[in-house]
């Protein structure tokens, strides 16, 4: 049965917290076999539930009174559609402004399919289609309910910061055959790490990695290693609430992998969670800095230019030796021209940053990001108090360096078609990104 569960935070002297904190979570595993997420090919539909999985909110009010919500989702991701629908409804309803809600997925390859996210992936039946329309229902009431409870039981807390390190991630780009092995081996094994205290009880611990969520593959719903790891945290730590954040793991597995075998791949899923959750276990039994307000919340928008993409006939002399993904790909980009004169030739790419006090900021990117933001942002405002993370608002598509761009491959070139774009990003990507991000970086200084 899905169940909201909700943690009050109380201190036992209010005059020592700085700030007012409420958390809550949502159980959104399906109740029927659902198509699953994450994965090209034939339609997966799931067999059965390993764990559940959860949305999760904390709503934080600083002492100016301004609140602001952060949403995690063991979820492969949120279209534009979604992203309007359920911060429409948070402003709607519960007054909190675009700027301070931010929604992150953990980009999980073991949830049902929802909405329109990733549409080109699947060719569902009529049934199919049924079971995700009702899923989608689901998880848009889901949302309501735990940002309506995570702001309804606010109360005095105190918030603290810390770094780990985990090394699970690996830069998959070099292991995609011989050639490959000349790519980049970047990687951030950071885990940022954040405690919300009442007392000297723990009542939430939000954490981060960059990684995909990809240790399994097969029929069950289940969080990955995530998931594992928040099962784990919560267990070792009884009344809290473990909120996992994607970071910029766009380009990165955990490897190695196992395929073929649910049981194995299970295990090593399970061993990946619990490696991430002693990362976090290890910073949160050591001193850790506070968080001082106020909390200020800051939200922009950039483009991301495309390439030229394919003439519309040489696309119509593609289409006939075409079957599946690769060919609903080339009657989208078909249909672009026909309606509308051409594919569109840009992006708009959302971003938000909050600052906590005057040092603290989360950077929050949008869309698939690879390792080389997070490692870059970090050089350029802080090692040691900026918390990096993609997987924000809508999973428009895989957003590569201008390095990753120039290496091409997956991430960088052939994976952009699966999103429904027409070719790769110009060279300025990272330039357009890292302009707006320094922009809305210095707008919080003020």
């Amino acid at each position: 049965m899905n169940k909201i569960i909700v943690a009050s935070m109380l201190l036992s002297s209010p005059a020592l917290a700085q700030w007012q904190v409420g958390v809550a979570k949502a159980d959104i595993s399906p109740v029927e076999s659902v198509p699953l997420a994450g994965y090209g090919g034939k339609t997966r539909m799931s067999k059965e539930i390993i764990h559940p999985i959860w949305l999760k909110a904390v709503a934080i009010k600083d002492s100016k009174g301004e609140t602001s919500v952060l949403v995690t989702a063991d979820l492969v991701g949120l279209s534009n559609k979604m992203v309007t629908i359920i911060a429409n409804s948070a402003m709607e309803k519960y007054k909190i402004p675009r700027a301070n809600l931010i929604l992150n997925t953990s980009h999980n390859h073991s949830c049902p399919v929802t909405e329109d996210v990733l549409w080109l992936y699947y060719e569902l039946t009529p049934e199919e289609m049924a079971a995700k329309d009702r899923y989608t229902a689901m998880i848009y009431k889901r949302y309501d309910e735990v940002i309506s409870d995570a702001l309804k039981n606010m109360e005095p807390a105190e918030l603290h910061y810390e770094l780990g390190l985990a090394g699970i991630a690996v830069n998959r780009r070099r292991s995609r055959g011989s050639e490959s092995r000349t790519f980049g081996g970047q990687v951030d094994q950071d885990v940022p790490v954040i405690t919300v205290k009442s007392g000297n009880q723990l009542k939430a611990v939000l954490f981060g990695y960059s990684c995909h969520t990809t240790a399994l593959g097969g029929l069950s719903i289940n969080g990955d290693y995530a998931g594992f790891a928040q099962l784990e945290l919560e267990r070792s730590n009884p009344g809290s609430v473990a909120m996992f954040i994607q970071n910029c793991g766009g380009d990165a597995n955990p490897l190695p992998r196992i395929r073929g075998n649910d049981e194995e791949a299970t295990r090593l899923a399970s061993m990946y969670g619990s490696i991430l959750a002693e990362s976090v276990r290890q910073v949160i039994t050591a001193p850790m800095k506070p968080l001082s307000g106020p909390l200020t919340a800051v939200i922009g928008e950039t483009e991301l230019f495309l390439q030229p993409g394919v003439p519309l006939a040489e696309l119509k002399k593609q289409l006939p030796g075409l079957n599946g993904m690769a060919k609903r790909e080339v009657e989208h980009q078909i249909d672009q021209y026909e309606k509308q004169g051409a594919p569109p030739d840009r992006v708009k790419y959302p971003i938000q940053v909050w600052r906590f006090g005057t040092d603290f900021k989360f950077i929050a990117l949008t869309g698939e990001t690879v390792v080389d933001y997070s490692l870059k942002f970090k050089g350029l405002y802080g090692w040691n108090d900026t918390w990096v993370f993609g997987y924000n608002n809508d999973l428009l598509s895989y957003v590569p360096s201008l390095r990753v761009l120039k290496e091409g491959g997956y991430e960088g070139d052939s994976g952009m078609a699966e999103y429904g774009h027409r070719a790769p990003y110009t060279e300025t990507v990272e330039e357009q990104i890292s302009k707006k991000v320094n922009e809305l970086v210095n707008k919080t200084r003020q």
